[in-house]
């Protein structure tokens, strides 16, 4: 699996070594929207920047107290119809759905969440990829880092796509893989962690 593209920014090596690192402090969309407002030119900015939070925002799970909330995680190929795990219901059953990977296939994975009532900053993805039998020996198979961006609020799902990867090829790679993925924000406080399943094999399943 390609590493280059999945190396952390400067930014990330910087929060992630530094044990004092302190996120910004969270201002709402009310107060930001509200400083400097004699500022037209700033105003402006504000305004294109945060587009529709700015307005006030119906939120999609008005019982779920969570401000972001992960959806639905799905693989997506070029020329195909995207596989997608629910990440809203019970997220010890997602081991009974595997994705099917054909070795040397370039895949990208998406990330759908909601974030429903303030602006949440700093929000990365992170998966740990291992193969039974293998990782004891040499470690994890792949893991990477990915900064998602800062959001505000909308009464639909953002999407985040990692960037394009490939997958192994040849008989000694081909096998079940777990993954374990988890979304947290600046604070670095886990938004959701779960863990799912891919097989990489000769062809397609269908």
């Amino acid at each position: 699996m390609a590493e280059a593209e999945n190396k952390p920014t400067a930014e990330e090596d910087l929060h992630e070594d530094d044990p004092n690192y302190k996120a910004p402090a969270q201002k709402s969309v009310k107060e930001i929207v509200e400083a400097d407002q004699e500022d037209e030119s700033l105003r402006k900015y504000k305004e294109s920047l945060l587009g529709g939070a700015i307005k006030e925002v119906k939120p999609p799970f008005p019982d779920d107290p969570r401000n972001v909330i992960v959806s639905k995680l799905s693989l997506v190929v070029e020329g195909r119809t995207d596989k997608e795990l629910d990440l809203t219901g019970d997220l010890s059953k997602l081991k009974e759905q595997v994705f099917t990977i054909k070795e040397g296939a370039k895949y990208r994975m998406k990330v759908s969440f909601y974030v429903q009532r303030e602006i949440v900053s700093g929000l990365r993805y992170e998966q740990k990829t291992s193969r039974k039998g293998i990782q004891d020996v040499l470690g994890a198979v792949d893991k990477s880092k990915f900064m998602v961006g800062s959001y505000g609020p909308k009464e639909t799902a953002h999407e985040y796509l990692t960037p394009i990867d490939e997958a192994p090829s040849g008989m000694l790679v081909r096998g079940s893989y777990t993954v374990e993925s988890k979304f947290t924000d600046d604070d670095r406080n886990s938004i959701l962690e779960w863990k799912w399943k891919f097989e990489i094999k000769k062809d397609w399943d269908d």
